[in-house]
């Protein structure tokens, strides 16, 4: 092997990596193969006085290496039989190894450990935990039941992993904070433009306590729920959430975390994107009074008549071919605010209102509606296959419909018609859309594309209903509940660095199922055969400039690779 510098024509940037020279086979031809790549040059000047000389010397370290290695004698017999109790050791953790040391994530809690009793190790059963969340999501009985397939020292009992889960929920907001630090300092998460959303996670159990309640269930379901804000930024890197009660309204979800998150900020400016449900006059005070900037989706239906006018006056609007149409104004809002001494003042702001019309919007919106238009009409026609769960949606359109309080059925005093009425006026706002911003210098189009950011947190929240598997929640206690979801949170923050490493050319799902499956199985003595290798997994040692495809591999050498990861905690780059 020696080492390549490669210049790019177009960027013209230099990367340099170890490549291995050959001579083909059937071509006959010299050719070179990429055994790792070390990065750019530009960046590897900021860490190395002299990276040339730095790799050259790497170069050769892993050539002596190399001539030790590439001779291995195993000997296998016929008459080898598979053994019940051993099972394929897991390799899949590696890059969460690493993102969990290069963040500090043990240094962290090493030290918070410093100051109390516990003799278990806080950081080891963190990186079960997530190790396992990420890899094999499941109940903490079952993550235990898996820590011997890792190539760690999980030296603890089970009882100790419920204990360590009230220390989490003690320390989840300091160490939220230190992860938004690392985030920031380590993988340029930015705080600049920021997505604030709710969702909420069932419980399968039929009473409630202080955080577990019945509330407007995403997913219509009857069971008690808590509710959790989320906030993210623009390469949809988590930054921060809380739960709340089950029966919390998302409006008031944001504040806490706001002034919550205002000391990490510190002097920058942030901007809050959100929808609609967020968008009331106390979130925007509290916004107004952290100095962050908003920008809110506004129901064009509950709007005040200026607004409603404004929307349907065809005056200013720019029209494309296609139908859209955009127009915006400023519009000054009085607000109350208290000055130093507590006293209340009123005082006038401006604020953006940017509106549009979009003619497939509209196509969604009746679609959308038509089923609940068609059990409507099917209820009214049978209201006894009805109740007041099944008519949900479809409730709103029928005249003189109520349901009998014990049993929930559909009642029968008065005959039931369909209003032609609402829906007439569901059809009137169509396709329309409002937006309402403190940032007054940008255009209606840059406001238009910062919302349309949203729906990377709708995505966000489904990654961890499916590919996590948050809930169903296998814990009771409140302070075991936080301490469930601060795991989870972790395990979102390792995948979604992950994926911005690799530069989104693979879905979340994809990552994981390719690292569940890298494993290794035993051949003999210390040897093990890698039994699964794809594309993703290449393109993840590529991006990490490691040798994933090794088939026959030492457990000296998986130990040395592992360490190699925990090692990485002064790097500024994955």
């Amino acid at each position: 092997m020696y080492l390549k510098k490669s210049t790019n024509s177009r960027t013209g940037r230099t990367q340099i990596s170890a490549v291995h020279g050959f001579r083909d086979p059937k071509t006959k031809k010299v050719r070179t193969k990429v055994i790792k790549t070390f990065g750019y040059l530009d960046v590897l000047e900021k860490q190395y006085d002299d990276p040339i000389a730095h790799f050259t010397e790497e170069v050769s370290r892993m050539n002596m290496q190399y001539r030790d290695d590439k001779e291995i004698t195993i000997t296998l017999s016929s008459l080898d039989r598979l053994d019940t109790k051993e099972k394929p050791m897991c390799l899949g953790y590696f890059p969460f190894s690493r993102l969990f040391h290069m963040m500090e994530i043990d240094a962290f809690l090493k030290n918070c450990q410093s100051g109390m009793r516990i003799e278990y190790s806080l950081s080891k059963i963190l990186q079960l935990l997530v190790y396992c969340r990420l890899l094999f999501p499941d109940s903490k009985i079952k993550a235990f039941e898996k820590k011997d397939v890792f190539f760690e020292k999980f030296d603890f009992s089970l009882d100790d992993v419920y204990r360590s889960l009230s220390v989490f929920s003690d320390i989840k907001d300091r160490l939220q904070a230190h992860l938004y630090g690392k985030a920031r300092e380590k993988h340029g998460a930015s705080p600049h433009i920021l997505y604030y959303d709710v969702t909420n996670y069932y419980f399968e159990l039929d009473s409630e306590d202080d955080l577990r309640k019945r509330g407007v269930s995403k997913e219509h379901r009857p069971e008690p729920i808590v509710q959790m804000g989320l906030m993210m930024d623009q390469d949809s890197i988590p930054i921060a959430y809380r739960l709340f009660p089950g029966n919390t309204n998302d409006c008031e979800t944001l504040r806490p975390i706001v002034n919550g998150f205002r000391e990490s900020l510190g002097a920058e400016r942030a901007v809050i994107v959100a929808d609609r449900g967020i968008n009331t006059y106390k979130n925007i005070i509290s916004c107004i009074l952290n100095n962050i900037g908003y920008v809110f989706s506004q129901s064009v239906r509950k709007a005040h008549k200026e607004l409603k006018d404004y929307v349907f006056d065809e005056h200013g609007y720019k029209v494309f071919e296609s139908g859209f149409k955009i127009k915006s104004r400023v519009y000054p809002k009085e607000v109350t605010l208290a000055d130093i001494r507590g006293k209340q003042k009123k005082v006038r702001i401006d604020e953006k209102q940017v509106v549009f019309y979009d003619p497939e919007y509209a196509k969604r919106a009746r679609a959308e509606r038509s089923e609940a238009v068609r059990k409507a009409y099917e209820l009214i026609a049978n209201p006894s296959k009805y109740n007041k769960s099944t008519s949900f949606g479809a409730d709103r359109f029928i005249a003189n419909l109520s349901f009998d309080k014990e049993t929930g059925e559909v009642s029968t005093g008065r005959a039931l018609s369909f209003n032609k009425g609402k829906l007439a006026e569901e059809e009137m706002y169509d396709g329309y859309y409002s937006i309402v911003t403190s940032e007054l210098d940008k255009s209606a189009d840059e406001i238009i594309g910062i919302y349309r950011g949203l729906w990377k947190i709708e995505e966000t929240f489904k990654v961890t209903k499916t590919s996590l598997e948050t809930r169903p929640v296998y814990v009771s206690r409140e302070d075991h509940i936080e301490g469930h979801f601060l795991t989870c949170f972790i395990s979102l923050l390792f995948i979604r660095l992950l994926e911005k490493q690799i530069g989104g050319s693979h879905s979340v799902s994809s990552i994981l199922e390719s690292l569940r499956k890298y494993e290794v199985s035993h051949l003999d003595s210390n040897f093990y055969k890698t039994i699964y290798y794809d594309e993703v997994l290449e393109d993840i040692g590529r991006s990490l400039g490691l040798t994933l495809n090794q088939k026959i591999i030492a457990r000296g050498q998986i130990k040395k690779f592992l360490a190699n990861q925990k090692k990485r905690k002064n790097t500024t780059h994955f």
